[in-house]
């Protein structure tokens, strides 16, 4: 058994009524606890064998925690999957690792569960992968995802025995005394907070507080909500939590404006990317105990941390006991005797692993990190730059969320810029740059920069816990770096231009009464019912069109068939989603597939096809911009506001939930490749396409039938 499964049965006999789990609206003791994770183990014990890689995708719960620490008594491997990842790479995770099972909270597309598996009162979906035996590192229980990226995913294989070695020195080196309510911030599926979080924490004979991540402002996929985060971390008196510095960021903003505190906060710890001084000071201005660490899933999560008895804010803090950490000549950290035993089918972990990250030890043992080996700038004018350095002090500004520098070779520096919420301003952020390079010297300045959308995991372009994929983010906006360079100041790409001239007829869409009533949970049944057959009626034509376009397009512009070739593979069989959603919300699936468009959707449709046939296939664009950024800006709020109202489960909304993170990413992807488009006559068919389309895809909304005084029918 291990030693966190021991520990559990020694505080469930001596202190069976003590506060385990808890979610806001339950509470597992400890006696609760041990007994929950025996019932699922039995379970597990009936449909899995020891040494089967079981993977688990769910949002927080304490259904998560029960789950987890079952996988470890059943003796099989536990494969966290992040919420955020695609069915796409989902699957291919699932094919990686040879998955023989998911389990998972909620329905999947593409899945049928063999059974349901009960646990802390939560149903969960059991569903047979029938994967191919995937030959793993003996004494694998767990295997954590370092990225979420798009292409094959990168597994790291650790032991239960060495992921307890990090948690008993986290422990050591904090203390038994700061075990009181630890609140998950980050996804369990985030080996940070599953390692440094729980284990430390049900070790010490903590509080764990998990409640689901929406009820902590991460219901929009990547869109935290910093206000619900700070409430619900004093509401549930948080006394420690994990953040990466974006979120971090964040909070301090909403406490600042608000004048809000979090008086129980006794421990705040930060990894993920370098923190800037000012953030530091600014968290210590608001009585907020921010603790710098460091880590890496190759070292089960944490390897240096500063604590309560040993802080020096700007440093990453001390390396754990457990940890032979040394700096080479050239500064980069080495690790002897890494934790990790491997990748999935790679080959074995290396006797001193080269973690390409540059520090400097102070006289009093702290490291400061200083950058990585890989990143550093050569300007123009032979100066070295850190990014990481210059990036710090742009995320030190509220308004900036997210910032990757470039440039090297160029004569000065750039810098992609994502604001910290929708509502900033273009001056805002222009006075930022400016009060940063106010800071910086001459050659360190940002000359150059450009807004983007934000670089998310499951884009590939940042790791789970917050780190940017610098090769993944450069190759994506290769164009816009390189069209951002040839002059100072801020360069507005394509996608930025069709926004603008696009605002009024999207105004237009938003006002149809069915949408606003939509987006409050005031229409019946029969209304969604409706939507969604006209939904069928125009998505079922998606790939068509697709294919259409692809076909017509040629000559200098096929790099753009890439692109619709990647748009196909992920569009396809959608229409089919939807047939599920009315079959799961009380209607007729065959009836639908049947039935007559309306005229609106026909004539949408239609228009659609005469454009890409007749005038110009590229305009195709357009209508993708507005189909996607419907849907990413009014899907997940609209289900989640009519499975309130109408009382119905998830199931009856997997097109419009899907839809809301799906094409998040997919308006990413679209901006960088609208920004590669320079040819007038091809902008200027998407910019048309667009207008037209968000008028006829607003007719449509409207020809629904809608009565709003009977909103909330059955």
């Amino acid at each position: 058994m291990s030693l966190l499964l021991e520990n559990i049965v020694e505080r469930a006999i001596s202190g069976p009524a003590r506060a385990a789990l808890s979610d806001g609206a339950r509470t597992l003791t400890y006696g609760d606890l041990c007994r929950a994770v025996d019932d699922v183990a039995r379970h597990l014990g009936e449909l899995c064998a020891p040494g089967d890689a079981i993977a688990v995708c769910m949002d927080n719960s304490p259904a998560w925690v029960v789950l987890d620490l079952a996988l470890i008594k059943a003796g099989c491997i536990s494969v966290p999957i992040p919420l955020f990842f695609t069915d796409r790479q989902l699957n291919r995770a699932l094919a990686h690792v040879g998955a023989r099972a998911l389990i998972a909270d909620r329905a999947r597309a593409g899945f049928s569960a063999y059974c349901c598996l009960t646990a802390a009162d939560s149903d969960l979906g059991f569903y047979p992968c029938n994967e191919r035996s995937v030959a793993l590192p003996a004494g694998t229980t767990k295997v954590t995802y370092t990225s979420g990226s798009t292409g094959d995913p990168k597994g790291v294989c650790l032991s239960q025995i060495d992921l307890e070695r990090v948690a008993t020195s986290l422990v050591d080196a904090i203390g038994t005394k700061y075990a009181g309510v630890h609140c998950a911030v980050l996804p369990l599926a985030v080996l940070l907070e599953n390692v440094a979080g729980l284990y430390p924490t049900l070790l010490a004979g903590g509080n764990y507080h998990v409640p689901p991540l929406a009820n902590l402002g991460f219901g929009k996929a990547f869109v935290p909500d910093f206000a619900a985060l700070v409430r619900g971390l004093a509401a549930c008196k948080a006394t420690s939590a994990i953040m990466v510095p974006e979120l971090l960021r964040g909070s301090l903003a909403m406490m600042a404006a608000s004048r809000t505190s979090l008086p129980e906060m006794k421990l705040l710890a930060v990894g993920g990317a370098k923190v800037a001084q000012a953030l530091l000071a600014r968290a210590e201005r608001l009585g907020l105990p921010v603790y710098q660490g460091y880590g890496l899933s190759e070292m089960g999560s944490v390897v240096t941390l500063n604590t309560p008895a040993a802080n020096r804010p700007g440093s990453i803090g001390r390396p754990l006991r457990h940890v032979d950490l040394a700096i080479a000549q050239d500064g980069e950290i080495t690790i002897a005797s890494p934790l990790f035993l491997g990748y999935v089918g790679g080959p074995a972990s290396p006797s001193v692993l080269k973690t390409g990250d540059i520090a400097r030890r102070d006289e009093d043992g702290y490291l400061h990190i200083e950058g990585r080996q890989s990143n550093v700038l050569v300007t123009g004018f032979g100066r070295n730059v850190s990014p990481e350095w210059v990036e710090s002090e742009l995320l030190s500004e509220p308004v900036i969320g997210q910032a990757l520098v470039f440039g090297d070779g160029a004569p000065a520096l750039g810098a992609l810029i994502v604001p910290s919420a929708l509502q900033v301003e273009d001056a805002a952020l222009e006075e930022a740059v400016d009060a940063v390079n106010g800071r910086l010297p001459e050659y360190a300045r940002v000359a150059h920069w450009a807004k983007v959308m934000p670089f998310t995991p499951a884009s590939g372009e940042l790791t789970a816990n917050g780190r940017p994929l610098r090769d993944a983010i450069h190759q994506h906006h290769r164009e816009l770096m390189a069209q951002a360079l040839l002059a100072p100041g801020r360069h507005i790409g394509f996608f930025e231009t069709l926004v603008a001239a696009t605002r009024n007829e999207r105004q237009t869409l938003q006002a149809t009464p069915q949408i606003r009533d939509g987006l409050r949970g005031e229409i019946t049944r029969a209304t969604y019912l409706d939507y969604l057959t006209e939904a069928y009626h125009h998505v079922r034509h998606t790939v068509p069109l697709m294919r259409l376009a692809r076909s017509r397009i040629g000559g200098d512009r096929a790099w753009l068939v890439d692109a619709l070739d990647h748009y196909i593979e992920d569009e396809t069989g959608h229409e089919e989603w939807i047939l599920r959603d009315i079959q799961h919300t009380g209607g007729d699936p065959d009836r639908a597939r049947q039935s007559t468009p309306r005229l609106a959707t026909e004539l949408m449709v239609a228009y659609a096809y005469d454009f890409v046939s007749r005038i110009n296939p590229v305009g195709f664009f357009g209508m993708v911009f507005v189909l996607e950024g419907t849907s990413t800006q009014l899907a997940t709020r609209g289900a989640e506001a009519l499975m309130r109202s109408l009382k119905l489960p998830p199931d009856c909304f997997s097109y419009l939930l899907s839809h809301g993170a799906i094409d998040l990413e997919h308006m990413r992807f679209l901006q960088q490749l609208l920004d590669r488009i320079d040819g007038p006559e091809d902008r200027a068919a998407v910019v048309h396409m667009a207008k037209r389309i968000f008028v006829l895809f607003a007719d449509v909304f409207r020809s629904i039938p809608h009565n709003p005084a009977r909103a909330h029918a059955i």
